[in-house]
């Protein structure tokens, strides 16, 4: 398989890059335990805090990646100046304009993934010459698009393009995996599995309400992103848990981009990631966590998928 080929990996897993959850701790897990772990750089980081978490990561002495926002390399050309000096295994350029760095990182030796939530964004991809293609689906948690869900995007991406096609959106576990593979997929793209895990930065307030969460309390939209004011493009909306914040300004998206006092509410929600004004981006997976489990736990989960894929070939038995 060409994701475990290609990096070493015992499990055909990568660490989905969350930004404020995945710092160098998680990222360093994952790999260690047969993963892809990937950095999260959100915009609001330093070039400093992606050098000492990436040093973190690249502690393990496994291969890893960081994740980008296209967007936001755009404003701060030392993100990607940082990524470059520690060199690690994949970058992933995504929501944006990204070609103009996919030479720059093969130039590195780098390999590049982007998302796409669409076909037309896999032929984009195709074009820019990406080595690695991440179907993401609406049912993801984090930012992209709300268009199409995993399995038909999955379905139609790899019918378009020979290049690795990784899959993103509601792989909650080992039959989600094996699904996605039985498909075609090189491997899975996964976040909300390891939200709660004891080496992510997830806050303890945020845990405990991602742990009650069931499947249906996730919604997506860009309410939180015209509270922070962080610049995400308007057709990036986000999914995330639903709460009252969100309840309040949905619909009035453009007046909130403007209300000071709901930035303000927003921010300090945020710093005292309080579940009711905070954003806890989160897919529609989150329902299948139970506990606080290792990165490795989480890894051990996913590495069963085998068992599916032979009692599927063997009429139900495993």
């Amino acid at each position: 398989m060409w994701l475990t080929e290609k990096f070493g990996l015992s499990v055909p897993v990568v660490g989905a890059p969350m930004a404020n959850v995945s710092g160098g701790r998680l990222t360093a897990a994952i790999s260690a335990a047969g993963g892809l772990g990937m950095l999260g750089a959100g915009s609001a980081v330093s070039a400093e805090w992606i050098r000492t978490e990436g040093a973190i990561a690249a502690a393990a002495g496994k291969p890893y990646g960081i994740g980008l926002m296209a967007w936001s390399v755009a404003d701060h050309p030392e993100h990607l100046e940082a990524v470059l000096d520690l060199r690690p295994a994949l970058v992933s350029l995504s929501f944006g304009d990204y070609t103009p760095y996919v030479g720059t990182l093969h130039e590195a030796g780098i390999v590049v993934a982007t998302q796409a939530g669409t076909v037309a964004d896999a032929r984009e991809a195709v074009d820019a010459g990406v080595d690695v293609i991440v179907a993401r689906g609406a049912e993801a948690g984090g930012h992209g698009r709300n268009a199409v869900a995993t399995l038909p995007l999955l379905q139609a991406i790899l019918d378009l393009t020979d290049v690795p096609v990784l899959a993103g959106g509601g792989i909650s576990g080992p039959r989600g995996l094996a699904a996605v593979l039985a498909a075609g997929a090189v491997g899975g793209w996964i976040g909300t599995a390891f939200l709660t895990c004891v080496e992510a930065q997830t806050k303890e307030p945020a845990r405990r309400r991602i742990l009650e969460a069931d499947e249906t309390d996730t919604v997506y939209g860009t309410v939180f992103d015209a509270a922070s004011r962080a610049g995400w493009p308007d057709e990036f909306g986000g999914r995330a848990l639903r709460n009252a914040f969100f309840d309040t300004w949905e619909g009035h998206e453009e007046e909130l981009k403007t209300q000071d006092a709901a930035h303000d509410d927003y921010v300090d929600g945020t710093r005292a990631a309080d579940p009711a004004r905070a954003s806890i981006y989160a897919g529609q997976g989150v329902g299948a966590l139970t506990g606080r489990p290792t990165a490795a736990e989480v890894l051990t989960g996913f590495a069963s998928y085998g068992d599916y894929l032979r009692a599927a070939l063997n009429g139900g038995s495993k």
